[in-house]
């Protein structure tokens, strides 16, 4: 099978291209580097002397719609993770993130139509329940949206099902909750607290926390996604009348920020005996909403999906893969 995934430089990419090489699929990446980075594609090279052959990579962009349609013939499936996935970077920059999030995601859909290419798994977000108070969050009872980064997810869902309607194409969205794991850049304004806490506390820096640290995420591990995706891929929707699917992809608890600084302090500790900080704490971001959990039944029920690691877990494995050879063990 011919797989295309857009994105593949990318923490979720790289990842996802892992798992379609140790199936035996080929896979083409397609990445402009805005913010992959080479050295993704290229730990998943070494992972496997066989994975070079079946891989090609495309360095352009998806907002090319002429090289995009080139790019799927041929493919059998599109892993669409191609985005700007920023509320920050939304709020600064709401063109930019419409441009690649909006026209991008519409090219995507095109070149499947053009190619005959059935099935496409895209990256939804959290983010589209915006002020929605409901805990956990439920498919089907989004609220308004808090940032263009929400705005442009939602949009996705929405043109998802028109194009299902309208042209037949099988059309899965996977809401993200909170995905951490290797390989996602601890680095800049914009980076996920996991990994830049995990810099700061390597390092012997303080980690800020904005507000008091009683909001809540449901974090993920990325291999828990990837099983969605891969589940989405082959789930048969033959059955359905409704070919535009979006799940909450989580692991269905909540974990407050000071939770989390607390996890991550202790595996720091136990693993290299390092003294950790006490954080600091700044003022709420723009954009940024108290608490966010998935309702994970729809994804279970439908896809297959169960989260097989934990929040615990997966900081171990991250801080552990991350770290312990830079310390000498």
């Amino acid at each position: 099978m011919k797989i295309v995934i857009t994105g593949a430089a990318g923490f979720i990419g790289s990842h996802l291209m892992s798992a379609c090489l140790r199936h035996g699929h080929r896979v083409l990446g397609i990445d402009n580097f805005l913010t992959g980075k080479m050295s993704n594609i290229e730990a998943v090279l070494n992972e496997d002397p066989d994975n070079d052959s079946n891989f090609e990579l495309l360095r352009e962009d998806i907002r090319n719609l002429d090289v995009m349609k080139s790019a799927c013939s041929g493919a059998d499936l599109i892993f669409h993770e191609a985005a700007i996935g920023s509320v920050p970077w939304s709020i600064e920059d709401p063109m930019l993130v419409h441009s690649t999030n909006m026209t991008g995601f519409l090219n995507m859909l095109e070149a499947a139509r053009s190619n005959g290419i059935k099935r496409i798994v895209y990256a939804s977000s959290s983010a589209v329940f915006g002020d929605s108070s409901e805990i956990p969050a439920v498919e089907g009872h989004e609220g308004a949206c808090l940032s263009p980064y929400a705005s442009s997810k939602r949009a996705q869902e929405i043109y998802a099902q028109s194009y299902a309607r309208c042209y037949g194409l099988e059309i899965i969205g996977l809401r993200y909750f909170n995905v951490f794991g290797v390989r996602q850049d601890p680095n800049g304004a914009y980076a996920a607290v996991i990994p830049r806490w995990a810099e700061c506390m390597f390092h012997g820096k303080p980690c800020t926390i904005y507000g008091d640290g009683s909001a809540t995420r449901d974090y993920c591990h990325v291999e828990n996604v990837v099983h969605a995706n891969l589940q989405a891929a082959k789930v048969d929707l033959s059955h359905r009348a409704e070919k535009a699917l979006a799940f909450n992809i989580g692991c269905g608890n909540q974990t407050s920020l000071l939770e989390l600084h607390a996890m991550m302090k202790s595996c720091f500790e136990e693993m290299f005996s390092m003294q950790v900080s006490a954080p600091i704490f700044a003022p709420v971001r723009q954009g940024d909403i108290a608490h966010s959990t998935a309702d994970i039944s729809l994804a279970k029920k439908i896809l297959g999906f169960e989260p097989e690691i934990s929040v615990q877990d997966g900081l171990q494995m991250l801080i552990g893969q991350e770290y312990f050879d830079i310390m000498g063990h």
